[in-house]
């Protein structure tokens, strides 16, 4: 029985997912800046009205506890049908195994209901956390980008990651 289950973030869910942001701060920073502010997190909804960016939120099946937040955003069609793939866990709920469960659903989303066949992740080189997470979901390392985004006012370096549907494929079978 899965743990997890996946829905789409809504007005409804802006209390919750800000007190859960707020109180994985210690987590998220310095690697990322999810909305903790009501206009933040309303942007955020806007920014995910048009066909290149789609939400999910990950919630335990059990009691609906928010364990965290993904996107599969950047979507670009033709001959690519790549997009990348971002994420942030809720600090109450680490290391269980949630953000993995999390990811392998949002994995199918992108693979299965959207058609993509490349996914990336890019990953500050120090963010262990992130880096064993897209491992254990089967990416591979590709690159390094150095001063790829601007992050809280710095242009930070990156690891370039990707996942393949095929490779997806193969290691479900």
């Amino acid at each position: 029985m899965a743990r997890v289950e996946l829905s789409t973030p809504g007005p409804d869910d802006e209390a919750d997912f800000i007190a859960a942001m707020r109180a994985s701060t210690s987590v998220h920073r310095p690697w990322l800046f999810p909305p903790m502010t009501s206009e933040a997190y309303r942007a955020y909804l806007r920014r995910l009205a048009g066909e290149r960016k789609y939400g999910f939120l990950a919630r335990r099946t059990g009691d609906g506890a928010l364990v965290g937040w993904l996107n599969v955003s950047d979507i670009v069609r033709g001959a690519l049908q790549g997009a990348n793939v971002s994420y942030g866990g809720v600090a109450a709920h680490r290391s269980q195994g949630y953000m993995s469960e999390a990811l392998e659903l949002v994995l199918h989303e992108a693979f299965v209901t959207l058609d993509l066949h490349r996914l990336e992740a890019n990953i500050q080189p120090a963010n262990t956390g992130s880096l064993a997470l897209v491992r254990r979901a089967g990416f591979r390392l590709e690159g390094f980008s150095p001063g790829y985004l601007k992050i809280d006012g710095d242009w930070r370096d990156h690891e370039r990651w990707a996942l393949r549907k095929e490779t997806w494929v193969d290691r479900r079978r």
